[in-house]
């Protein structure tokens, strides 16, 4: 003889089905967010500014197809270090400007070479241009970097002499990029005076000694149309201002 089973009560097939849902959601976030949900969506009307980062894992790029997508300005990588640059740079800057979008070029910092001989590096590869945003130092702990951070007086050392030299040579003080764990390692009450690019791809950023931000990458997981490369998505950016203080940035 079967064993009868009594009917499950609606609540705890209910109770079933949002446990279910909720481990779904969890499952995803590890897989695609690395276990961290990602809370931030800025709103256009707080953040009416847009911008993308791009250097050469975007590929070949339809500046004049990104330029028709809410978006108001571009960073392109340049350079690394004392030797390397940006194989796609030169394409994408003169191509980003035609398109009418506003642009700025930024040099990967390298923790093994000299301030001096990165700048070096940087102003070969970018000749100054009317309209263009300052130049930007991107400073974030790379491969065995992360589990071996350097020490902050000798990052901070040469990183002021590369910032000094673009100073001088563009006529404007550059912007600092960096990451969160960067910024309070080697930024955190320095730099005073610096326009602080700040990446959080989480939430709203604030950062660790009360200063503002001036640019936040907010997703490395945004997708345009206009690009064909080995990076399906693209770097996405707010301008921490209305669209008039945009339009006369960087004066003060």
């Amino acid at each position: 003889m079967k064993k009868a089973f009594a009917k499950r009560p609606p609540f705890a097939v209910k109770l079933c089905l949002t446990a279910a849902l909720l481990l779904a959601a969890v499952t995803a976030c590890f897989f695609i967010f690395g276990g961290i949900p990602r809370l931030n969506a800025p709103s256009t009307e707080r953040y009416p500014v847009r911008g993308v980062d791009v250097s050469v894992y975007q590929g070949q790029i339809d500046w004049n197809t990104l330029a028709e997508q809410r978006i108001s300005f571009a960073f392109i990588k340049a350079t690394e270090g004392s030797g390397s640059e940006d194989p796609n740079f030169q394409r994408n800057w003169e191509q980003a400007r035609q398109s009418g979008l506003r642009v700025g070029a930024y040099h990967f910092f390298s923790f093994d070479s000299g301030g001096d001989s990165q700048a070096e590096n940087f102003i070969r590869a970018v000749e100054p241009a009317e309209g263009m945003l300052p130049p930007v130092v991107d400073v974030e702990l790379y491969g065995e970097k992360k589990r071996n951070p350097p020490a902050r007086e000798d990052v901070t050392e040469q990183l002021s002499l590369l910032l000094e030299r673009l100073e001088e040579h563009y006529g404007q003080r550059p912007v600092l990029y960096a990451t969160g764990s960067a910024y309070d390692r080697y930024l955190a009450g320095n730099y005073e005076g610096y326009d602080i690019w700040i990446r959080n791809v989480y939430w709203t950023p604030r950062l660790k000694d009360g200063r503002e931000w001036t640019f936040w990458q907010y997703t490395d997981r945004a997708r345009l149309a206009g690009y064909e490369g080995e990076e399906p998505y693209i770097d996405m950016n707010v301008f921490n201002g209305t669209l008039e203080e945009f339009a006369a940035y960087p004066e003060k």
